[in-house]
């Protein structure tokens, strides 16, 4: 029998040492399943919100309950680390020659951060368990690789709320948190759930410029354009091209309006995140010349570089044809004949945009 007081000081040791290794929250939820949250996957599901991440859906089963990924799983340990920026994040809305790019993607690759973290705060876990006589234990670490619902597994885990935008809101670092897990067999003393602290205000779903938010708390994937940008792989709807404006990757709106991040510290914010010059903001001309080896260079260790080549150019190509610009027209009528489909069809779309009218 596990004496209750050794977990409690792991825990407390573990919390420490996630703080030492640069994250900035932590908590720790029970890894039995949750009936109301395998029920609101299910019901996104079934209204088809997941657009086309078929993944979403093919292992719903383990992505609903912790221990059915894991049936070993005692505990789920839930950490979250800073990318809160210091400038704001939509400045450049009204720069339409340059492109908009999303805090988190102009920075090295979370993944990569994230999870080099989680390894080393897993090591000493391990080691410590077994120095406190706890014995051999068990655990897993993701980083949004894996059916695993980080959001509101930090709920539970007490690290913030989901708020009507659907995302983790902080207290201490508002919207701007990467999150990662821990699975492991230990059964540490969970955390009591965060507190739903939106109260009336709506300013993230009234921020969203496709309307993705059926209600509160509900997100319509194929209207979101960090979707449409980043997942979708196919020509971007026309009736969202417009209010896509000069994103090119990924949209801050609903998360930058909310007013808790008057709390968020960017002194904070892992380093490994801070925003690349270059990407910080790219100019649309420089960035539609881009073939794949110039794309591979300019996005190598960025998060970006998964889209690949063809599908941000189909982004720049939306944001060309909304900027007005008609110095850009030259760059855009040369990929009206892209050998991709899906670059050509945006090109044609945005050279007819910025052709003037007689």
């Amino acid at each position: 029998m596990v004496n209750s007081s050794t977990l409690t000081d792991l825990k407390r040791d573990l919390e420490a040492e996630a703080g030492r290794l640069g994250f900035v929250a932590f908590g720790v939820a029970d890894a039995a399943p949750d009936t109301q949250r395998a029920e609101r996957l299910g019901q996104w599901l079934g209204d088809g919100h997941h657009g086309t991440m078929e993944w979403m859906e093919a292992r719903k089963d383990q992505r609903a309950a912790p221990q059915t990924l894991w049936p070993e799983a005692r505990s789920v340990i839930a950490l979250g680390m800073s990318y809160a920026p210091a400038h704001d994040p939509l400045a450049l809305a009204e720069a339409p020659d340059r492109g908009r790019i999303s805090v988190y993607a102009q920075g090295g690759d979370y993944h990569d951060t994230v999870k080099k973290a989680l390894k080393a705060l897993a090591r000493w876990l391990v080691a410590e368990a077994n120095r406190r006589g706890l014995g051999d234990i068990g655990l897993k670490v993701f980083v949004d690789t894996a059916p695993v619902m980080e959001k509101p597994l930090g709920e539970a885990a007490g690290l913030g709320w989901q708020g009507k935008h659907t995302n983790l809101v902080s207290r201490q670092n508002g919207s701007w948190l990467f999150l990662g897990s821990i699975y492991t067999t230990l059964a540490l003393p969970a955390d009591p759930p965060h507190d739903d602290l939106c109260g009336s205000c709506t300013r993230c779903l009234a921020a969203c410029p496709t309307d993705a938010f059926p209600a509160p708390g509900q997100l319509d994937a194929r209207r979101c354009i960090s979707y449409l940008t980043i997942e979708h792989k196919g020509p971007i709807p026309e009736e969202f091209r417009a209010a896509v404006g000069n994103r090119i990757y990924g949209c801050d709106d609903c998360l930058a309006v909310c007013p808790w991040n008057r709390f968020a510290d960017a002194a904070a914010a892992n380093r490994a995140f801070l925003p690349r010059a270059e990407l910080a903001a790219p100019r649309l001309a420089e960035l539609l010349a881009l073939d794949d080896a110039g794309f591979r260079r300019l996005f190598a260790g960025s998060p970006i570089k998964r889209i690949g080549r063809n599908r941000f150019v189909r982004n720049c190509l939306i944001a060309a044809g909304n900027s007005g610009d008609l110095s850009l027209d030259a760059a855009v009528e040369m990929l009206c004949d892209d050998p991709d489909p899906v670059v050509a069809d945006a090109a044609r779309w945005a050279a007819q945009r910025l052709t003037p009218i007689p």
